[in-house]
């Protein structure tokens, strides 16, 4: 990114009525939040999605949506449990559609637990990235015939790498790299992985995707830009060497914070 970055926000559809001049005024990239629960999946989405398409007549940012990810993860061994989850990814990437979204956050199956004991076996690694190709096949297929991106987002990972070696055995540019700046924060403080620049650098052009987040190291806050630990500096430092254009995503708790977030990063001359 050779210009001064453009910030992008997460939100639910209500909260981008509230916030809607801002987002059109610089038409920043949106990631809506209604679609990640399987009630509203398995309910009458699709009238949310044409409510979305209305709300969105005028914004010309790229959109997308945080997938469905409560009470799953896509390495699911019981063959059942991953017949539900393979059917959430595939209502999800039916809403991309409905709506034109471009992106869709997956999470990823990586834990701290994983970190210590994939080696412990054989084949574990092998194993874990089997179940994910046989959850998640699908569903790479549709995004590729739909034009979407799955990006896969770190949650608990400690190994920056290991989800990046995921995202490549797909061999299908549909399956990209995101970073949430909160998890990995926190994934620094209280699991001694690296820092946050240090998962952009070790994504590199694979990342299309970052949840912009602060918090302290301890927990998964969403804070506003600048009231975390977060060196924010070194962080647009990683991702202005980038050509991969990735979305930039300001995930917040409470999304009043959202105008400040972007003030903070404009104060410190990171973005805009």
């Amino acid at each position: 990114m050779s210009s001064l970055p453009i910030l992008g926000a997460a939100m639910s559809l209500s909260s981008f009525e509230r916030h809607r001049d801002l987002m059109l005024e610089k038409q920043r990239d949106l990631e809506l939040q209604d679609f990640v629960t399987g009630e509203v999946l398995k309910g009458d989405w699709a009238s949310v999605a044409g409510h979305a398409k209305k709300l969105l007549d005028g914004h010309e940012g790229r959109v997308g949506i945080h997938g469905p990810f409560w009470g799953f993860t896509v390495d699911a061994k019981d063959p059942d449990i991953r017949e539900i989850v393979k059917k959430r990814l595939l209502q999800g990437l039916e809403v991309c559609e409905a709506i034109g979204g471009t992106h869709m956050v997956v999470h990823s199956p990586y834990s701290t637990w994983d970190y210590n004991n994939l080696d412990n076996y054989e084949t574990g690694r092998a194993t874990k990235i089997e179940l994910c190709h046989l959850t998640m096949t699908e569903a790479v297929k549709r995004a590729e015939d739909i034009g979407c991106e799955l990006v896969l987002e770190n949650i608990e990972d400690k190994d920056p790498y290991a989800r990046i070696e995921l995202a490549e055995s797909f061999g299908s540019q549909a399956v990209k790299i995101s970073i949430d700046t909160g998890h990995a924060h926190y994934a620094h403080g209280s699991t001694g992985a690296p820092p946050v620049d240090y998962f952009i650098k070790a994504a590199g052009n694979n990342l299309r995707h970052i949840h912009l987040q602060d918090a302290d190291g301890y927990a998964d806050r969403h804070w506003t830009l600048g009231e975390g630990t977060i060196n924010w500096p070194s962080v647009f430092a990683e991702l202005g060497k980038l050509d991969s254009d990735p979305r930039l995503i300001v995930e917040l708790r409470d999304v009043s914070g959202l105008p400040a977030s972007i003030a903070n990063m404009e104060a410190l001359g990171l973005a805009q």
